[in-house]
């Protein structure tokens, strides 16, 4: 159903677009680069192509994909071959153990020219914190089009809003997004087994990614909970009794659905106060109180809830 309608969407998009003119679309949760091609009776190698992505990469939740027309399409392809993906090796550089729930963060889009010491220097951290936080070397090459993420309200974030951005890309870290869908029975599941919510849990869950552990967004959080890599880290240090599976969409359940049960201890069992640090961050929720998002956010996930056989 969820698949159907977004077929619908595009579909009805390309129809009020004029004849031969590529379109554009958002990213939404659940989506793919492949279901937005076929959507379109396009091959995906042919929105790649026209994008300038590699037929396998994984698309970003809210960015744009460029829909090309046929003709588009098909001078895409004849004039190059899809990019490949930028390659990476990331240090897993560990975030530091820590009491509570680690902070989320806001995110900043690598302009050229910039280095992460830099970076981190304007936003009055550590390069050390924000390689750990993304997953990445702090002493390897930073390519313009990454998206890190950085304490929320740095200066660099809102400077990134207004710049013009260049393609976008992430870097490669753990937990790897994997071209798998869990089920609501399994999301409530593995949340009965942590002592957390069944229904908070998998509305969190279908608000974040629709339950598509493909998804990677422009902040670089990953999977069917969206988890930040520094998060991922910090989970497996001092919430989980064993390492997790980078790669298992169960698993990237696992680490989510942990890190909400810390959220709801830290918050004194407060449902909508946990689903609002889950988003924005609990030291920032704590200290600035719910940003407009945040409540919009909120809202969604407790509307969502019944779906789930919650209150």
């Amino acid at each position: 159903m969820f698949r159907s309608l977004l077929a619908a969407i595009v579909a009805l998009a390309l129809l009020a677009a004029p004849a031969g003119a590529k379109v554009a679309h958002t990213v939404a949760p659940g989506e793919t680069l492949w279901s937005i091609a076929a959507a379109s009776n396009l091959t995906t190698a042919t929105v790649a192509a026209f994008n300038g992505l590699s037929p396998d990469a994984n698309v970003v939740l809210g960015s744009t994909i460029w829909v090309p027309s046929v003709r588009e399409g098909a001078a895409a392809l004849g004039a190059s071959a899809p990019a490949s993906a930028p390659a990476q090796a990331p240090a897993q550089a560990g975030a530091p153990a820590q009491a509570g729930a680690p902070p989320t963060l806001g995110a900043y889009v690598v302009q050229p020219g910039d280095t992460l010491s830099a970076i981190a220097a304007r936003s009055g951290v550590a390069t050390e914190q924000v390689a750990a936080a993304n997953g990445i070397d702090p002493s390897g090459v930073l390519m313009a089009g990454i998206h890190l993420k950085l304490p929320s309200g740095a200066p660099d974030a809102t400077a990134a809003a207004a710049a013009p951005q260049p393609a976008s890309a992430v870097p490669q870290a753990s937990p790897a997004p994997s071209p798998e869908h869990v089920t609501a029975a399994q999301i409530n599941e593995i949340a009965a087994a942590h002592g957390v919510p069944a229904s908070l849990a998998s509305a969190i869950g279908w608000q974040e990614s629709g339950f598509n552990n493909s998804m990677v967004s422009s902040a670089n959080a990953r999977g069917v909970m969206q988890i930040l890599p520094g998060t991922w880290d910090w989970v497996q240090q001092n919430l989980a009794g064993g390492p997790l599976d980078a790669n298992s969409a169960a698993d990237n359940v696992h680490a989510g659905v942990m890190y909400l049960g810390q959220l709801l201890r830290d918050t004194g069992g407060d449902e909508a106060r946990a689903a609002a640090a889950y988003y924005q961050g609990l030291g920032s929720v704590r200290s600035q109180g719910l940003f407009p998002e945040t409540q919009q956010y909120v809202d969604n996930v407790l509307a969502l809830r019944p779906r789930f056989g919650g209150p």
